[in-house]
């Protein structure tokens, strides 16, 4: 993954992302609020179903604030990599949401699909149209945020479902105000449903990798081991794990074994480069150690390295 997208230090970019989700959080809030009354009066399910999902936009943005507060304190304590991993839980409690909701608008809409309400279409349709400009600015405000984050992405995702929504809300008022077919207001609940579902599952699939430690997206642990393996006087490499702290944030540690007679300090530094270089990992712990003939006697797979695990990659013969 890359890093600050906007090509300036961390700080002032997790201090423009909080202007940018600030400004979103306002807006929202400010329409979520119109939007309940006019859907309790339209009798609409679809303006409630938005409404509902503009409350866990609110939420969204509100804990991703909150977590980016919290991951910018300092290592301290226990907590050697600081709390960066808060912007994480934030995203998984995002995609939790979604998945709930999506169970909710799902079992409302089939309910309104078999018994279906009366529904005021021109109001569903103003306040349809009203929230795809509200919706089209706060997704505007929140994309310019560094989207690397999986905590901002977790924001992101919730407002732009909320755009489809609307749009998918405007389609129902036109419908209903045209022909009278209130069902069409359940059919776009449904909609939401489903685009909640796609959102949420993506967050609590990407910030479960974090969580259970698998290498980054894109990244294979072989593959880095091979070109790693491939640098002169390496003999070999294992207890190779790759890893996320946060998104964006990729760690690596390694045991390389190289040629008695290389240069240690030289490889360690070779090695660092082409990770730093060729996949962007910056943060790496290598123990490199001279591959004596009892070490190599003994090989890896008879277990020289207490409790081995990881691929175990060698030069190409």
């Amino acid at each position: 993954m890359g890093g600050d997208a906007h090509g300036h230090g961390p700080a002032l970019s997790k201090e423009a992302d909080g202007r940018y989700l600030t400004g979103a959080l306002i807006l929202i809030v400010a329409f979520m609020v119109g939007e309940v009354v006019a859907g309790l009066i339209a009798h609409s399910l679809a303006l409630i179903s938005d409404a509902g999902h503009m409350l866990t936009d609110a939420a969204a943005i509100v804990v991703a604030l909150i977590a980016m507060r919290i991951a910018a304190r300092p290592p301290q304590g226990g907590f050697t990599y600081g709390l960066r991993r808060a912007e994480i839980i934030s995203a998984q409690l995002n995609g939790i949401t979604l998945l709930l909701l999506t169970a909710y608008f799902t079992y409302e809409g089939i309910r309104r699909l078999v018994v279906p309400a009366e529904v005021q279409g021109g109001l569903v349709l103003v306040v349809g149209v009203a929230g795809i400009v509200v919706n089209l600015v706060a997704t505007w405000l929140i994309s310019r945020a560094n989207r690397t984050s999986l905590n901002v992405e977790g924001a992101f995702q919730h407002v732009l479902n909320d755009l489809y929504a609307f749009v998918a809300t405007t389609i129902a008022g036109l419908v209903i105000l045209f022909t009278g077919w209130t069902r069409a207001d359940a059919l776009a609940a449904l909609v939401v449903a489903a685009l909640m579902l796609k959102a949420g599952w993506q967050l609590v699939r990407d910030s479960g990798r974090v969580f259970m430690e698998a290498a980054p997206a894109g990244m294979n642990p072989s593959e880095i081991g091979g070109r790693m393996a491939g640098l002169g006087s390496v003999v070999e490499v294992h207890d190779l794990h790759v890893w996320e702290v946060t998104s964006g944030y990729a760690a690596l540690s390694a045991h390389v074994l190289v040629d008695p007679a290389a240069d240690c300090h030289a490889v360690r530094l070779a090695t660092e480069r082409l990770l730093r270089d060729t996949y962007g990992v910056e943060h790496t712990t290598l123990q490199v150690d001279h591959a004596t003939p009892e070490l190599l006697d003994i090989g890896y797979s008879a277990g020289h390295c207490h409790a081995p695990q990881g691929p175990a990659p060698k030069p190409d013969p």
